[in-house]
C-alpha cells in the first residue's frame, strides 16, 4: 500500500508542477495582446488548465500528507536527506497549496474577504503559491535529480524572461521597430 501511494504521489507530481508551470505562463500571456497568437491560446484554455492543474495539486497534496506519514511513522524506510529536511519541504509545499487555495477561494467568491479582490490580489496569491511550489519541486523532489534539476533552471528563468518582457510591453516601452 505504501509503495502504490508513494508512486501515486511521484506521478501526480510529475503532473502538477508542469501543469501548474503552464497555468501561470498562460495566465502572463491571457492579458498581452502584443503576445499575438500566445495570447489568444492562452484566452481560450487557461482558466481551464488552472483548474485542472489545482485538481491535480489536491491531489497530489493528499497522497503526499499520506506518504510523508508513512516516513515520519517509521512505516516506509527515510528518504536518503534527514527527517527535518523532508519536513521542511514538506512544509513549504503546505505553504504552496494554502497561497494557491486562497488564490482559487479569492477568484471564485472574491466577497468572501472582507474587502473583494482584484485580478491582482488574487494573482499574486498564485504567483506565491508557485514560488512555493518550485522550492519543494527544487528540495523534495530529488529522488527525480536527474530530471528536475536540469528542466527547473531553465523553465523558471524562462517564464522570468516572459514576465519581464510582459512588464516592458505594458509599461509602453519602445521598441526597435519603426512605423512607416
Amino acid at each position: 500500500m505504501s509503495q502504490l501511494v508513494w508512486l501515486l504521489d511521484r506521478g501526480a507530481a510529475l503532473v502538477t508542477y508542469p501543469l501548474l508551470y503552464l497555468a501561470v505562463l498562460t495566465g502572463v500571456l491571457y492579458n498581452t495582446e502584443s503576445f499575438g497568437v500566445l495570447h489568444e491560446a492562452a484566452q481560450r484554455i487557461h482558466i481551464e488548465l488552472s483548474v485542472f492543474a489545482m485538481i491535480v495539486t489536491l491531489l497530489h497534496a493528499g497522497l503526499g500528507v499520506l506518504d510523508a506519514w508513512f516516513v515520519v511513522t517509521g512505516q516506509v524506510p527515510a528518504p536518503t536527506y534527514s527527517i527535518p529536511y523532508f519536513l521542511g519541504g514538506v512544509a513549504v509545499g503546505a505553504g504552496a497549496l494554502l497561497m494557491l487555495v486562497v488564490a482559487v477561494l479569492g477568484f471564485t467568491d472574491a466577497k468572501r474577504f472582507e474587502r473583494p479582490w482584484g485580478p491582482r490580489v488574487v494573482h499574486s496569491f498564485a504567483y506565491a503559491g508557485f514560488a512555493f511550489g518550485t522550492i519543494h519541486a527544487a528540495a523534495i523532489g530529488t529522488d527525480l535529480t536527474g530530471l528536475v534539476r536540469p528542466l527547473l533552471g531553465p523553465s523558471v528563468a524562462f517564464l522570468v524572461y516572459v514576465l519581464l518582457l510582459r512588464l516592458l510591453v505594458l509599461r509602453g516601452m519602445p521598441s526597435n521597430a519603426t512605423t512607416s
